[in-house]
């Protein structure tokens, strides 16, 4: 049993002992092991602290781009708009300068037809004028054929001058 029952000394020795590691640990060991411990935990609070803050930084940045967007948005909107207004004057311009050639080469036209009718007319009216003396001098050649034609004409046109 003695095996099982320690003995005085014993205990005493270990308690002496117990207590001499708990001296020597306390002085040596615990202050380094929890000022350890309490540097770990600053640094894992400082930490905390840091990926809380680039949170709010992301979310910032997050904001300020969807800001962005919508001002891209809006910009691009107006640029289309700008764009088609201006595409839109610009073939009403063309429109307006077509028809503007078009009433020009009409106008040209109606002055040419014009120009060409005034001269077939004055050629026509010439070759009448021609025809009517080709004709006038054919009936006054065979009326004026004989001298006692002639002069039955003569004293007409001197009848006719004298009622005049």
């Amino acid at each position: 049993m003695d095996l099982v029952t320690p003995g005085i000394g014993l205990i005493f020795w270990q308690t002496v002992t117990f207590l001499a590691v708990i001296l020597i640990l306390g002085k040596f060991v615990w202050r380094p092991i929890m000022n350890a411990l309490k540097a770990r935990e600053g640094s894992i609070e400082e930490a905390l602290r840091a990926a809380e803050l680039a949170r709010e930084e992301m979310e910032k940045l997050h904001a300020d781009n969807e800001k962005l967007m919508a001002e891209a948005r809006v910009e691009r909107d107006q640029v289309i708009k700008d764009a088609s207004v201006l595409a839109s004057k610009m073939r009403e311009e063309a429109r307006e300068e077509a028809n503007k050639i078009t009433q020009k080469m009409i106008d040209d036209a109606r002055h040419t037809i014009q120009l060409e009718k005034q001269a077939a007319i004055n050629e026509i009216r010439n070759q009448v004028a021609e025809f009517s003396l080709q004709i006038s001098e054919k009936i006054l050649r065979r009326n004026l054929e004989n001298e006692s034609q002639q002069k039955a004409l003569i004293e007409e046109y001197l009848k006719d001058m004298k009622l005049n």
